[in-house]
């Protein structure tokens, strides 16, 4: 019988880094699930004061990288397999911050505000009404929350440490707003185990994520279910959310993360309805929509998206599944 294993995050939990070599926090079975809480990016806040709490993650990493919840050992997860996360509930905390300005990065360094003041804008969430709110100057500005964890990821293969800021071919700092709940999740396997990590909430986000950070949130809950896919081997991770099937490209070049998206999505097209990538393409290319996922993690990101309610079939409909 699956069960769920529950956790209230510690630095025990956390580490800011991926590594095959990394010891699992715990050991589940494939259908299990796991419920835990979040911290924000900033590693943390003190509820009463509004102070920095500055949790730590147990690695002791020199270099900064995203508070992630893990890694989980998975059993019977094998190279070569594909790990299904159902993202099964979000709840946000209740506060948020992002900043734009005051460094050198790409996005600053063409917009010319790399030499501005840093701009901090701190966001209040109510849950209940499902909205986030922050003051510029004299206006109050109002967004909906649409909340999803910017890291979902399998660890790499390769030896060594690695940064969470750049996404990969088994996830990683994806930050796609499309995985909310409800959404399922796929990754490939290239270890033993898996050694699942998540974390880096988002309250609210918009394609691109223009000034380098969403609304920066904890999450007062998550709950995944993690599934070992046997007969299924992937080369990138894909998606199937309420809004429709997702693929992925992760790429320097923002041309060639959008092949890499593209031919992700031309392969399951193949897959769902049994026809050749050029009648594939042909069906793409009046249903499927290519957006920029975010061009601020090092490596620019395109998610291709086919929606559930764009294409149906005379025979039976997979496109849901």
């Amino acid at each position: 019988m699956a069960e769920t294993y529950k956790m209230k995050v510690s630095n025990q939990h956390l580490h800011a880094s991926f590594s095959k070599d990394y010891e699992p926090i715990m050991t589940i079975r494939s259908g299990d699930s796991i419920e835990f809480n979040t911290i924000d990016i900033g590693w943390g806040i003190n509820e009463k004061s509004g102070e920095r709490i500055r949790y730590q993650s147990r690695e002791q990493e020199e270099a900064w990288g995203h508070p992630m919840v893990g890694p989980i050992y998975i059993q019977d997860a094998k190279p070569g397999m594909t790990l299904e996360v159902k993202i099964n509930k979000i709840i946000t905390g209740w506060y948020g911050w992002n900043c734009a300005g005051g460094k050198i990065n790409w996005q600053n360094n063409v917009l010319n505000i790399a030499e501005s003041p840093e701009v901090t804008l701190n966001w209040t969430i109510n849950e209940e009404n499902k909205t986030a709110k922050t003051h510029v100057k004299d206006q109050e500005f109002t967004v909906p929350l649409k909340p999803f964890l910017g890291v979902l990821s399998t660890s790499p293969s390769e030896s060594g440490i690695h940064s969470t800021i750049p996404p990969r071919y088994c996830g990683g700092n994806i930050d796609c707003k499309e995985l909310v709940e409800g959404s399922t999740v796929y990754l490939p396997i290239t270890v033993e185990g898996a050694l699942f990590s998540a974390g880096d909430g988002h309250a609210a986000q918009g394609d691109g994520e223009v000034s380098g950070q969403a609304i920066e949130s904890p999450f007062d809950q998550v709950n995944l279910t993690l599934t070992v896919i046997k007969d299924l081997q992937l080369k990138m991770p894909r998606a199937n959310t309420p809004l429709g099937w997702i693929t992925f490209g992760f790429d320097e070049d923002l041309n060639i993360a959008t092949e890499i998206a593209l031919e992700g999505m031309i392969e399951l097209m193949q897959e769902i309805y049994q026809i050749e990538k050029t009648e594939a393409v042909a069906l793409a290319s009046v249903c499927v929509d290519l957006k920029i996922t975010q061009i601020v993690n090092q490596v620019k990101g395109v998610h291709a998206i086919l929606p559930h309610n764009h294409l149906f079939s005379s025979s039976v409909d997979k496109s849901k599944e």
